[in-house]
């Protein structure tokens, strides 16, 4: 039997894997976007890629600041948790 697991560590775990969802999504779009633009800029800007082009840009930038922000966030506060669970220094270094 297992110990009981820690809900705020559980429910960081959850956030967690939502930010590595939805980074990937956002630089997935992202990386869709430089290539379409590649792939028009090489055939003259047809419409498509043009629409293409915009749409994963704008998919990106309404996805990536919330899971970049969360997990700052959560690299934040984990370390301040170990900094919280190691023993202070003493003034005289000892």
């Amino acid at each position: 039997m297992s110990a009981p697991l820690d809900p705020i560590v559980a429910r960081r775990a959850r956030i967690r894997r939502l930010v590595r969802v939805a980074q990937r999504f956002g630089y997935s779009a992202m990386g869709l976007a430089v290539v379409i633009f590649v792939v028009g800029a090489s055939t003259g800007f047809p419409n498509w890629t043009v629409v293409v082009t915009v749409t994963a840009l704008v998919v990106s930038i309404c996805v990536l600041p919330v899971p970049i922000v969360l997990g700052y966030g959560l690299r934040a506060a984990e370390r301040e948790d170990a900094a919280r669970s190691r023993p202070p220094l003493s003034r005289d270094g000892e």
